[in-house]
């Protein structure tokens, strides 16, 4: 009985050892180890550099189960995750399907990091390599109670004064009858005025089958549809696009007056509709897609979307800003 005793130990042992070296093999061929992700853990807020004009866009890689999992937040559209993420030598590479960008071939991003700053290339979809830069993404932590500044008028209910469009047109938005109307398939209208925290009151009133929303510092949208009842929750009337789903969730009333009032203290939001809070105090992880940039930390405006389809009309647009 001892010799078969000291016989399984050494078994189990060698088994032991051996299961061991397979891991740290499967490790090093992977290149996605935890000693050597760790530092590419997180969320970044990224800036893509095509030949003309920077795109904002979004990442964060997580570790699950000793498997590195990332989301991003591409050029437009929603977060969603990445078939594949990995760390080798000190190199980050992750992959967009061709489907999300409008290309015909997956993008590819690779990067190192340079400081505290991701500094890499991707293939952009228009054959040319793009730079790209990445930066953690800020906390944004508030503590205290906000103090609240005096109510600005945001429209003068005549013209488009404060207001610009990114883009000439046509089709273009227009001031009628004390509303602002959005062109449909068209330019955004962002604010002259950045601001940091603050209470938004506006009314809106959404066509059928239309879409539009608003982006809060400009760069995180509250959602307004008509037509999106097939689309996932978060990007429903009331929801932060693609990240917060509004609950409960209201009734689609096309061509009725409805009222957001919505809260942004840090990355913290609160959004109001109708009177009915269907986001209490909850967290924005990054920003949603077609976003003035991605300088999380600074001050931004107030932006309508224009360019999806149909026509959402806004009026009493009013913000309390934090002093």
């Amino acid at each position: 009985m001892k010799l078969q005793r000291i016989g399984f130990i050494t078994v189990t042992a060698i088994a032991m050892i051996f299961a061991g070296t397979l891991m740290r093999a499967q490790a090093a061929s992977s290149g996605s180890s935890s000693s050597s992700a760790g530092p590419f853990l997180g969320r970044w807020d990224l800036t893509l550099k095509s030949p003309d004009r920077d795109y904002p866009s979004w990442l964060e890689i997580r570790q699950e189960d000793g498997q590195l999992k990332a989301q991003m937040v591409g050029r437009w559209g929603n977060a969603r995750p990445l078939p594949k993420v990995e760390v080798s030598d000190g190199q980050l590479t992750f992959v967009s399907p061709k489907d999300e960008e409008g290309s015909k071939t997956d993008l590819v991003f690779q990067a190192r990091l340079t400081g505290k700053t991701l500094t890499g290339t991707v293939n952009g979809p228009d054959g040319k390599t793009w730079q790209w830069v990445g930066v953690k993404a800020p906390a944004l932590v508030k503590t205290g109670e906000p103090k609240w500044g005096k109510p600005i008028q945001l429209f003068n209910g005549k013209d488009l004064t404060g207001w610009k469009m990114s883009a000439p047109g046509p089709p273009v938005w227009t001031a009628k009858d004390g509303n602002l109307v959005s062109p449909g398939n068209g330019p955004e209208l962002i604010s002259d005025t950045k601001f940091q925290d603050f209470k938004l009151h506006l009314e809106f009133n959404c066509g059928k089958d239309s879409n539009s929303g608003v982006y809060i510092r400009g760069r995180y949208e509250v959602q307004i549809e008509t037509e999106s009842e097939a689309e996932p929750p978060s990007h429903h009337t009331g929801g932060v696009y693609g990240f917060l789903a509004p609950s409960p969730e209201l009734a689609r009333t096309p061509d009725v007056w409805q009222t957001f009032d919505i809260t942004l203290i840090g990355r913290r939001v609160t959004v109001v509709l109708n009177g009915k809070t269907v986001i209490d105090n909850q967290e924005i992880p990054g920003i949603t897609g077609g976003a003035v940039d991605s300088h999380e930390g600074m001050p931004g405006p107030i932006y309508l979307q224009g360019s999806e389809k149909g026509h959402v009309a806004f009026r009493n647009i009013v913000i309390t800003p934090s002093q």
